[in-house]
């Protein structure tokens, strides 16, 4: 039976000041390593809106910049025939830690500056009432500490950025003693990221909703951790 390789954690230079990828560069990338999708989880942070130029501030759209790098990477997916999910990667105000975002609608990421301030305890509600799901990247990274768990659906269990001692360990261990779901990714921002990580499944979600679901279900194997 065949399976399908999606990548959970990648992040274009059309958003993500870290990200040195262009979309094109990207689904090229991940369409040569035989991927069948990929989710967008762009940088959700000050540095970001910053380096787009908007003030968070002000009123007007803020989540149309934002969603900048997903729209670049839908039109160059569909050109090489990969699925695209939006995904966004959270940081508060309150610490360093990463929260990467599935399945959300336009609405719950508007406002930024809300956003930022008020922390995973309150958001998390929030998200949930959305249909979204919340899973801490690597969270025994250097700066980062694993969250209060009630706060989370998952942990990245599996970071496979080469550059960073994701300590991937320890984050299974988490996972296992709170029951959470587990996911791995590469956390592509380079050439030599593309590729290294992900899950495998029998079948090819339809939108983001329909991941989110297959996540939940725990319809699928973590490349790196079978």
């Amino acid at each position: 039976m065949d399976q399908y390789r999606i990548e959970t954690h990648l992040h274009t230079n059309h958003t993500s000041q870290c990200g040195w990828l262009d979309a094109d560069t990207l689904a090229e990338g991940y369409a040569r390593a035989g991927y069948a999708a990929v989710a967008v989880t762009d940088h959700y942070n000050r540095n970001t809106f910053s380096y787009l130029s908007v003030d968070t501030t002000a009123p007007g759209d803020k989540a149309g910049p934002f969603l900048t790098g997903f729209r670049r990477m839908e039109e160059a997916c569909a050109r090489r025939g990969l699925q695209v999910y939006r995904g966004a990667e959270l940081r508060f105000d309150e610490c360093e830690n990463d929260y990467l975002l599935y399945n959300y609608p336009d609405s719950l990421l508007a406002e930024p500056e809300e956003i930022f301030r008020m922390g995973v305890a309150a958001f998390a509600p929030l998200a949930r009432a959305a249909g979204a799901l919340i899973i801490q990247a690597h969270p025994y990274r250097r700066k980062c500490t694993p969250a209060i768990a009630c706060y989370l659906d998952g942990v990245e269990v599996m970071n496979r950025n080469p550059r960073h001692e994701n300590h991937n360990d320890r984050a299974e261990e988490y996972a296992a003693q709170f029951g959470l779901l587990r996911l791995g990714g590469s956390d592509c921002h380079r050439p030599e990221d593309i590729g290294l990580g992900g899950i495998l499944t029998r079948e090819l979600p339809e939108d983001g909703g329909a991941l989110a679901r297959l996540i939940r279900e725990g319809r699928y194997t973590v490349i790196g951790a079978e």
